[in-house]
């Protein structure tokens, strides 16, 4: 029986018992045509001419595919090393040793001095016969230098905030052990309160630097429980109060009743207590935290909870919005790493919800932040 041919049951030959019979009318899958591509990519025949220049490797280079299309490799893709070399000279795909499949990849330079990252496979059609084709893979390395300046930026900061803590505490240590008979006992404690405070500091960014990686690695962990975002919004007001802030500073308002939620409460204490801290710290006149019921942001479920926080400050300018979540963003020259928000941001994605900032009716910041309910599923 020949295959494809049908046997008896209807079933066509070839085709497992008990397996679906295949669909003679289902579309071949769409063709994926070099312009599609995210990278760029570049074709050379065995003449070394380009037959093949998408749309991505225009817009690497900044040369028209219709310029590039029958040039010589060389002059299509004048790439050079970073110590000045021809690239394709160098490397001669067409009359160097049969041996090499490809080249790996590596950072070229455009005329221009443009850095892109490129990577060579040659083609043939027997192992050590002539290169039939060549292909170049383009990718531009600007994303990687953002990540790349992100990190040094992030090395610096904390390098530079941990400098002045630590230097406190070696002196107030060493001073201490050095001279501990001369001092009394109020200056011993004024040096050892200091020493603590200075400790509390370090640890703080050694916690926003292990969240910041697990944000970035998508390996925060939440461990949800029932969370009354109210009160813990009221023990944030109360600790602040008695640290010495003015209770009439604050007003907290909570329209219920609330959905329950299930999130994270220390996390959701660490949300709360940075977005009160920039608003105190930042703001200005009464702070105002608003607790409200809203539409849930993740489909599937209809209730959420929603925080506000307002000042009567001077409130963020407009050019600065789209970067108040990024890293180092800082509203002021007020001390800290700039880190905070973009650690709160990274957690209420975290629990499924959005956060966004704009300006409050009285002019200063404000800041809302939506959780769903996040009901495990064996309570449903």
């Amino acid at each position: 029986m020949s295959v494809g041919t049908r046997t008896p049951t209807g079933r066509p030959s070839g085709t497992a018992p008990g397996a679906p019979p295949a669909r003679e009318d289902a579309p071949d899958p769409p063709a994926v045509g070099p312009d599609e591509l995210p990278d760029g990519l570049v074709v050379a025949d065995e003449r070394g001419r380009v037959v093949c220049f998408n749309a991505a490797a225009e817009r690497i280079t900044a040369t028209p595919a219709g310029e590039a299309l029958g040039l010589s490799l060389e002059r299509a893709l004048p790439l050079e090393d970073l110590e000045g070399r021809r690239w394709w000279r160098l490397t001669d795909p067409y009359d160097g040793l049969t041996i090499r499949t490809r080249q790996p990849e590596r950072n070229l330079l455009l005329p221009g001095g443009r850095e892109v990252l490129v990577s060579a496979r040659y083609v043939r059609e027997r192992p050590t016969g002539p290169v039939r084709r060549v292909v170049v893979c383009l990718r531009d390395t600007e994303a990687r230098r953002r990540t790349e300046r992100s990190h040094a930026e992030l090395i610096a900061t904390v390098a530079h905030e941990l400098r002045s803590p630590l230097t406190s505490v070696k002196g107030f240590t060493a001073t201490l052990l050095a001279k501990w008979e001369r001092f009394t006992d109020d200056q011993k404690r004024l040096m050892l309160e200091t020493v603590d405070a200075d400790a509390d500091r370090v640890t703080r960014l050694i916690a926003e630097l292990l969240d910041i990686s697990r944000i970035d690695s998508g390996r925060l962990e939440l461990r949800r429980q029932p969370v009354d975002i109210a009160a813990a919004v009221d023990r944030h007001i109360q600790a602040y109060v008695a640290a010495g802030q003015s209770p009439d500073r604050f007003r907290l308002r909570v329209e219920r009743p609330l959905p329950g939620l299930w999130a994270d409460p220390d996390k959701i204490d660490q949300v709360l207590g940075n977005l009160l801290e920039n608003a105190v710290r930042h703001g200005g006149g009464t702070v105002t935290i608003d607790v409200t019921a809203q539409a849930s942001p993740r489909e599937g479920e209809e209730a959420a909870t929603s925080v506000t926080v307002s000042d009567e400050g001077p409130g963020i300018p407009e050019e600065s919005m789209n970067r108040v979540f990024t890293r180092f963003w800082r509203g002021s020259k007020r001390g800290g790493t700039g880190l905070g928000l973009y650690i709160v941001k990274g957690i209420v994605e975290a629990h499924s919800g959005v956060i966004t900032v704009g300006r409050a009716a009285s002019g200063g910041a404000q800041f809302r932040f939506t959780l769903p309910v996040g009901t495990p599923a064996y309570l449903l």
